[in-house]
């Protein structure tokens, strides 16, 4: 059995990494009419997408069968983490000015919040929300014995259920405050990616793309950096120390984030006549 504890924290996860995304917009855009900013939601979610999910992704797969890619990874953690932030970042970056051009026309504060919300919501969706979506059915599943059902069916079908079984224990064993940490994080990294957007909107609106582009590259690759620092557990740093620094490097960053958006939004006001 799996305590109601660890059900809730998951709900709440799942809410705020499904549900909340599209809950925000759909708030925003009835409050704002006028403005199309659903369109922005899209454009901002497709800046992600194609960029991450179609394009970076893929080629992340393809690399990680190769053995030399595989060793590197292993013999140079560090490096091969920094890697990842800085090819994240970039590949973000060239969604997220694609999307910013595309709107140039009609690019406002509104419509710029309104891509970062699309860009950082549905990352969320896609990586932690479909992923907490499936915890919740198997946590129903095993406490009412159907997924012991259903393993003993595969098994008797000769179907491998090692990955069932080891989602089960890691379930089971794993402390609700984990589940509830993954939608805290969810909530910075969100709040990050509207303040990047925002960054690269601005820079395009006014005319200087590039410098915002820099910034937003160097604030991305920080921000997913910080996993590079659970490479230290085992090694004179635990799990939990090693969780407090990260989760206090991230939401210093979220609050710094939050300046951001608001020296943006006083900005755009001084360049535009643009209330909220």
């Amino acid at each position: 059995m799996i305590s109601n504890l660890t059900l809730v924290t998951c709900l709440i996860t799942l809410f705020v990494t499904l549900l909340l995304p599209v809950i925000l917009i759909s708030v925003f855009s009835f409050r704002n009419k006028k403005q199309k900013l659903l369109s922005a939601w899209v454009l901002g979610a497709a800046g992600f997408f194609v960029t991450q999910i179609v394009i970076r992704i893929p080629i992340l797969t393809v690399l990680q069968s190769q053995p030399w890619f595989v060793s590197f990874s292993v013999n140079n953690g560090f490096l091969y983490a920094f890697t990842l932030a800085f090819t994240a970042g970039l590949f973000e970056l060239a969604g997220r000015f694609v999307v910013a051009k595309l709107m140039a026309k009609n690019l406002n504060y509104k419509r710029g919040l309104a891509a970062g919300m699309g860009h950082g919501g549905i990352e969320a969706m896609i990586l932690i929300g479909v992923t907490y979506l499936n915890n919740v059915l198997y946590i129903l599943m095993i406490n009412n014995g159907t997924f012991d059902a259903v393993v003993n069916d595969a098994v008797a079908a000769g179907v491998d259920v090692s990955a069932l079984m080891l989602i089960k224990d890691q379930l089971v064993s794993a402390s609700p405050a984990l589940f509830l940490l993954a939608g805290f994080e969810r909530i910075l990294a969100m709040t990050g990616h509207v303040a990047m957007s925002l960054l690269v909107c601005y820079g395009v609106a006014t005319g200087s793309p590039w410098k915002s582009a820099l910034i937003c590259l160097g604030i991305h690759t920080l921000m997913d950096l910080t996993a590079g620092i659970s490479l230290l557990i085992g090694k004179g740093l635990s799990q939990a120390a090693a969780y407090v620094i990260i989760y206090a490097i991230l939401t210093v960053m979220a609050v710094l984030s939050v300046f951001v958006i608001r020296n943006i939004r006083r900005r755009w006001q001084e360049t535009e006549d643009y209330y909220v």
